[in-house]
């Protein structure tokens, strides 16, 4: 592999969380000849000069680059990879369509009432919801938190379904096909009157805690959280008192505090909370997509140019 000498590309086996090493491997190959699985024995780490990685491992430090499959990157040491020369790319940017997709599902089954009858299937009761309860989410309001590519393919897809998509960045700058873009500042006013809140920003200090009791409390009483970001974004103990004292009516959980989610976990048991076990984003192409940002910073580095979602 030219940009790095004689020595390899590690693909490391924490990636087999969302697809098979080997599949990643065999897609770079062309570009990389040297691609080699890699595990957690630091001998064999520190033999590559890159590693694609869902986890981070003590041995990463000091590579010369490190890829992170996931948009998010707060697992992370970043201080310390810049202290020691190793660049850190994530794979932000990929993500839309799947998010997006996902997004729709748990709105569509919380309008028209899936979820209930999916938990009723389970135990063969034929029960219909009450009349006023099921609704289609053409006329709806989302507002989605954080328009990076993962809000941006969520608002795409809301507006495509005829609703009433407003959202929230941290410049309040436009985005199209969002109705209404707020600034940070004007977080609860953005959510104040929407039925649908999406969260979809990094998780960073300013945004941990993000949602909380003071946001949960402007909310309409009908509303409805969605988290596909971080689960330390939303408060979760507030959210699960929210939910108890229906100040807000339900949510669609991806992401949690602690993960797996707890067997103890209220939330398990609640009506109206659907919980997937932080997949929104998984799809069979995922190697793919990841192999084809591996390749073209292999490229740029070949190249002279800097990095395609360099973090550090």
């Amino acid at each position: 592999m030219a940009p790095y000498g004689a020595r390899s590309t590690g693909v490391h086996d924490s990636v087999a969380a969302v697809f098979p090493p080997e599949r990643l491997r065999e897609a770079l190959e062309d570009e990389a000849p040297e691609v080699v699985v890699v595990g957690d024995d630091s001998d064999a780490i520190t033999a590559c000069d890159a590693v694609v990685t869902f986890a981070h491992r003590e041995a990463f430090v000091g590579l010369e680059w490190v890829h992170s499959i996931q948009a998010g990157y707060d697992r992370f040491p970043l201080e310390r990879f810049e202290a020691n020369g190793t660049r850190l790319t994530n794979s932000t940017g990929i993500h839309g369509a799947s998010v997006g997709e996902t997004v729709v599902g748990y709105m569509t089954m919380l309008a028209r009432r899936l979820h209930q009858y999916v938990r009723q299937g389970t135990e063969k009761r034929w029960n219909r919801p009450a009349w006023n309860e099921p609704f289609t989410l053409g006329g709806e309001s989302l507002c989605v938190v954080g328009l990076g590519t993962l809000g941006r393919g969520i608002a795409e897809r809301a507006n495509a379904l005829g609703m009433d998509v407003t959202g929230v960045r941290r410049s309040g700058e436009p985005v199209e096909g969002v109705d209404r873009v707020y600034g940070s500042e004007a977080l609860h006013e953005a959510i104040a009157d929407t039925r649908f809140v999406a969260v979809a920003t990094p998780l960073t200090d300013e945004t941990e805690g993000l949602i909380g009791s003071e946001e949960f409390a402007v909310m309409r009483e009908d509303a409805l959280l969605i988290n596909v970001a971080r689960g330390p974004i939303v408060d979760e103990e507030a959210l699960i008192d929210a939910l108890r004292t229906a100040e807000i009516e339900g949510a669609a959980l991806d992401v949690f505090e602690t993960e797996p989610l707890p067997q103890d976990s209220p939330l398990w048991e609640m009506d109206e909370v659907i919980v997937t076990p932080h997949a929104a984003a998984y799809t069979r192409e995922y190697y793919r997509d990841i192999a084809a940002i591996v390749e073209e910073n292999v490229a740029r580095i070949a190249d002279g140019k800097e990095l395609r979602n360099r973090v550090v």
